[in-house]
């Protein structure tokens, strides 16, 4: 009689790198690109959710120290009402990118979970799916969210989020169909029609975690794409400004004609640089993750 024991040693182990975590790790760190952009994407997370949490919050309006040039007690100098621009920088990070962050994380759930079902089903539901996305992508994509946040007087940031997730899913919708109409053919999905898993099952344990690697990615362009719609908000002035926030000091160089300052430089290049940097980053990383991620670029 097998016992659980030896069953467990009969059968042989996964090795490190062939797990999803070891193909995710071995392919960024094969890319020194993708590597560096993920590096650079945690750094500027931690110094954006860990750094007010660590430095100094108090920083009070100081009409003596109104723009100071970068010294050892102000490392970025300090701002029209005297107040600490790194301080600042630091606080107001978090909002852009756990608000872009959950627009790409709705953008990407509505567009593969109506994706799945227009491929998978196809017919009368998929020709309304089909009109409808026609309809979303027709539409321009910033005038629509223009409109509405002009509509909705001191939007909330979750609010914000639902707005950009809500214009953005359709031109991943198309991507998503198409892939399970693809694989919707593939004999393991036969072996399961016949086993009558369900239509339910078959499309969420069969066919999308073979699209993991394709949907991951694709978020992380999603977060590149929402992040520079919030900001680009904020810049117009479209957004509530009680809350620290990148595109908020953008906004305020802009309007205010900083930028005519040579000591308001950093301030008015700092958000600037972060927003770059981050952009740049999440790019270099989703290369990586997709050398990770895509079996034919991983046999390369």
């Amino acid at each position: 009689m097998t016992t659980a024991l030896d069953a467990a040693i009969a059968k042989p182990r996964k090795q490190f790198g062939e797990t999803f975590l070891g193909r995710l790790w071995t392919g960024l760190t094969r890319s020194p690109a993708g590597f560096a952009g993920t590096v650079l994407v945690l750094a500027i997370v931690l110094f954006s959710f860990v750094g007010p949490l660590v430095i100094d919050q108090d920083n009070p309006t100081d009409t003596t120290q109104i723009w100071t040039s970068p010294s050892a007690e102000h490392w970025l100098g300090t701002q029209y009402e005297g107040k600490d621009t790194f301080t600042i920088l630091v606080n107001s990070g978090a909002q852009p990118i756990w608000v872009g962050t959950l627009a790409a994380l709705m953008a990407v759930f509505v567009a593969v979970t109506l994706g799945s079902i227009a491929g998978y089903f196809r017919g009368r539901i998929d020709a309304v799916l089909l009109q409808l996305t026609d309809v979303t992508v027709t539409i321009p994509q910033f005038l629509l969210m223009l409109a509405v946040v002009a509509f909705f007087e001191d939007i909330p940031p979750w609010g914000i989020s639902i707005v950009v997730g809500a214009t953005m899913w359709a031109f991943l919708f198309r991507s998503i169909r198409a892939q399970v109409m693809s694989l919707k053919e593939r004999e393991f999905v036969e072996a399961a029609r016949l086993q009558n898993l369900g239509p339910a099952r078959i499309v969420f344990r069969e066919i999308l975690p073979n699209m993991a690697g394709f949907i991951f990615v694709n978020f992380v362009i999603s977060v590149n794409q929402a992040i520079y719609a919030i900001v680009g908000l904020y810049v117009l002035g479209l957004m509530p400004s009680g809350t620290p926030n990148w595109g908020l000091m953008i906004h305020q160089s802009w309007g205010q004609n900083f930028y005519l300052n040579p000591v308001a430089l950093p301030f008015v290049v700092a958000p600037l640089i972060m927003i770059v940097l981050f952009t740049i980053g999440l790019v270099t990383m989703g290369r990586g993750l997709d050398q990770a991620l895509n079996p034919r670029l991983r046999e390369r």
